[in-house]
């Protein structure tokens, strides 16, 4: 018995040597071709990776504040806090407001939450907002141009277009155009006319921009804009302004005098495309959410900055193509249109 448990001991011994010998040489040979290299690089890359409990952002510290309304606006609303879920990577606190908002109850719910950054959405969100503790960041967006809240210590993300994506697509689809007129109040659009001319300048467009705080000295500057434009290389912008574009009096006579004079409009508010406008871009309220969660986290983590005004730039784009036909506007040159009138 003895004697065969010696053998047996002899033959595993062996074995182990047979394989270690293998292992042996197939390290040397990977090694050789440049195997110890890739290995090196692969563990240095899985210690640098860190774990998902590291990449996921705290969620939990923020909250989403928005209208308790209907449809259509109850599924934008959920459309864009689906993107703010997808961006953090997990839910977040919502709250959904009533006209009246009563700020102790509010803010002792946030802190029972341990809430640090607040996403409002819309007029009524950003209202309830300016009574949250200062001690809890503000994120706007969904709100107009023309909406004068207080947006001190906030980030207000508007739903007007960025003009520089307006004047790039106007550029796409009408190359020729050197000259770009608009008129505003100042006291709504003031901010975005100073974007409004960087954008042009570094387009290679002139921006030719009109005071105006009242309709008659609106009316008066697009009769002097149409007598002095020239169709073949002008065109005339119409940003979200309740003065300039007052949509019963004003936008009628400017759409019906930009046809006549086959001058081309286009504009910063979705519904004029359907009316007679060019083109206009409208919010991708899925990315907005994104792009709202990345604001947050940036308050959250204290590189953004505190407050400031911010145009839409997660949009997307309407054409009206009799329009285009109209003025002689290049279609096929410019694709991604997102919705076209007449409706197909």
């Amino acid at each position: 018995m003895m004697e065969q448990l010696e053998r047996y001991k002899i033959i595993t011994m062996k074995s182990m040597f047979i394989t270690l010998s293998n292992f042996a040489l197939f390290v040397r040979r990977f090694m050789r071709a440049g195997g110890l290299l890739a290995l090196l690089m692969c563990a240095a890359t899985a210690w640098a990776q860190p774990s998902a409990s590291v990449r996921s952002p705290p969620s939990g510290s923020i909250a989403v504040i928005y209208p308790d309304i209907g449809e259509p606006y109850r599924s934008v609303f959920a459309q864009i806090i689906g993107g703010i879920e997808d961006k953090v990577k997990g839910r977040v606190s919502t709250f959904a407001i009533g006209a009246e908002v009563n700020a102790g109850e509010l803010n002792d719910a946030l802190h029972r939450r341990g809430i640090k950054v607040v996403i409002a959405l819309g007029r009524q969100g950003m209202k309830a907002a300016a009574v949250v503790d200062r001690n809890i960041g503000v994120v706007v967006g969904g709100v107009s141009a023309a909406y004068g809240g207080d947006t001190r210590n906030m980030q207000v993300n508007i739903l007007s277009p960025d003009p520089a994506l307006l004047f790039s697509r106007l550029k796409e689809m009408m190359p020729r155009v050197r000259r770009v007129f608009v008129v505003y109040d100042p006291r709504q659009n003031a901010w975005m006319i100073r974007l409004a001319k960087e954008a042009a300048h570094a387009r290679g467009m002139e921006l030719e921009a009109y005071e105006a705080q009242d309709l008659r000295s609106a009316m008066r500057a697009y009769k002097d804009i149409f007598a002095a434009a020239d169709s073949r290389q002008d065109a005339l912008w119409l940003p979200q302004d309740s003065t300039s574009v007052e949509e019963s009096a004003v936008l009628p006579l400017v759409l019906q005098e930009s046809w006549a004079h086959n001058l081309a409009v286009f504009s910063s508010s979705f519904g004029h495309v359907k009316r007679g406008a060019l083109f206009s871009m409208y919010p991708d309220n899925a990315e907005l959410g994104r792009r709202l969660a990345v604001s947050a986290l940036e308050v959250l983590s204290g590189e953004g900055d505190a407050s400031g005004m911010t145009p839409l730039r997660a949009v997307q784009i309407a054409v009206n193509l009799r329009t285009a036909k109209h003025v002689g506007a290049d279609t096929e040159r410019a694709q991604g249109f997102d919705m076209t009138f007449p409706e197909q």
